[in-house]
């Protein structure tokens, strides 16, 4: 049974798909006029997890995140480099790409685009003009009249005349009520416009999203996701303008799903403060996997506070359980036919077990990979019985823990990453450094043997001395 903490209800619920074997997930994506950072990452590594998770589960997932590639910031950043919009926007897409790609963040089914989306974006505003849920203005301007949603504020759980006595300070006086919101722009020189029956414009923020989750997910989806900034205004409006325009307030988004936020000393992350950090800025330290790592070792609805300690603690963490998947890789396919591994198996099946629940519980990777963490124990003990010869290999049983520990890192993520095809040139490099330090000890040379072994691990290599020989793995 999996339960799921639903945002707009404010308590677990239990999971229940609209369509049985099938889950329709929508994500607000990246406005991209800069390289995405730290705070963007999160929501998608965290959706990646659960998209893996509900396909290990068996259902077919259809995922959709937007691109909000016409925006005021894309707008100023063209007109600041003397490009277009479109250059802007495809540029920081395709940074967005290499980004998500180091941390092994799967590609989404459908990425639309706002400016790819027009037609349904108008169609969509002009049925609230006509539902009487929107009003246009002289100067081609279009306002989603909040009054006319009863339920304006369930998600965020605001009331609206708490919201319209704080808006005071800001009154727009062609705007029937502080708390409207633009559906529809008209147009500005130097702006992007498309054609529309108000004339030349572009579409305001939060019917875009609407649009296109509605276009390729339906009136009726299982998940909206984002992060917990986007709950109002921006997913308070989409449910508003949706419902509205569908007619239905039980209609868009079944599941509302929020990530914490990502703070630096405990202070929210963004570019005002600037206190931020791109992925391209981390990549250049870290490993993508291990920024993937430290994101996943906090639920997603606990803030997580970001700093070099923290992600050095996550390179060590990933560490220990990377020479457990070195001890697996070492082991896999070698003959074996002895019965020793019938209770590693059975501890493997266990904690497979354990970490399903923990996913089902809301998500919960830091639960889930403490299952790991048991597993690689688990692992590590029977590998040194084995290499010593303490213990004859048993491959099929092997096989079995091997198979529930690839569950495991297959939703989470990790040990993805390839290395570059080398035929064979690193192991006989390796082989060479390891007989010449072998040759210096035998001559009593610890100088040498010493400046080797010290400079492999600088180098992120460690060399073991084992009864069997000399062997060595990555750091």
């Amino acid at each position: 049974m999996l339960n799921v903490y639903n945002t707009m209800s404010r308590k677990k619920e239990e999971f229940h798909p609209l369509k049985s074997g099938e889950v329709s997930i929508y994500c607000c994506g990246v406005t991209p006029y800069n390289h995405p950072q730290i705070g963007n990452a999160r929501p998608f590594v965290t959706w990646d997890v659960i998209r893996r998770f509900f396909a290990r589960k068996g259902y077919k997932v259809r995922y959709v995140q937007n691109f909000t590639d016409v925006d005021d910031k894309i707008i100023r950043t063209a007109n600041e480099e003397g490009v277009t919009w479109k250059e802007i926007s495809d540029r920081y897409i395709k940074a967005y790409f290499e980004a998500m790609d180091a941390l092994n963040v799967r590609h989404a089914d459908v990425y639309p685009r706002v400016s790819e989306t027009i037609p349904e974006i108008l169609a969509m505003v002009q049925k609230l003009v006509d539902k009487g849920y929107a009003y246009a203005l002289d100067n081609g301007d279009v306002f989603y009249s909040v009054e006319k949603f009863s339920a304006y504020g369930k998600l965020s759980g605001r009331k609206l005349e708490d919201m319209e006595a704080g808006a005071r300070i800001e009154v727009d006086e062609r705007k029937h009520n502080p708390m409207d919101f633009a559906l529809w722009k008209s147009a500005k020189p130097g702006e992007p416009s498309w054609d529309s029956p108000w004339g030349k414009g572009r579409p305001g923020w939060h019917i875009e999203c609407s649009a296109m989750s509605l276009k390729y997910l339906g009136e009726k989806f299982d998940f909206h996701g984002g992060g917990s900034d986007l709950i109002f205004p921006h997913h308070e409006n989409e449910i508003a303008q949706s419902q509205a325009c569908i007619g239905d307030t039980h209609s868009f988004a079944q599941y509302w799903v929020h990530n914490g936020f990502i703070t630096i000393h405990d202070e929210k992350m963004s570019k005002s403060k600037h206190n931020f950090f791109t992925v391209k800025e981390i990549l250049e330290k870290y490993p993508g996997e291990v920024v993937r790592f430290f994101i996943l070792q906090t639920h997603y609805r606990s803030p997580l506070d970001f700093s070099d300690e923290r992600l050095k603690e996550a390179q060590t963490s990933l560490g220990r359980l990377a020479v457990t998947q070195q001890y697996i890789d070492e082991l896999r396919g070698k003959p074996g036919e002895a019965d020793t591994a019938a209770e590693l198996a059975a501890k493997a099946g266990e904690l497979l077990k354990a970490f399903d629940e923990a996913m089902e519980d809301d998500f919960n990777t830091a639960l889930a990979i403490s299952q790991m963490f048991a597993l690689s124990k688990e692992i590590n003990i029977y590998y040194q019985a084995v290499t010593v010869g303490k213990t004859a290999f048993d491959a099929a049983h092997f096989a079995q823990a091997a198979k529930a520990w690839a569950d495991m890192a297959g939703v989470i993520g990790i040990f993805e990453q390839k290395e570059a095809a080398d035929d064979g040139l690193t192991e006989k490099l390796m082989d060479l450094i390891i007989k010449i330090r072998q040759d210096a000890r035998k001559a009593k040379n610890w100088a040498v043997a010493d400046q080797i072994r010290d400079a492999l691990k600088d180098a992120g290599v460690v060399l073991e001395d084992t009864p069997q020989g000399v062997r060595w793995k990555r750091a």
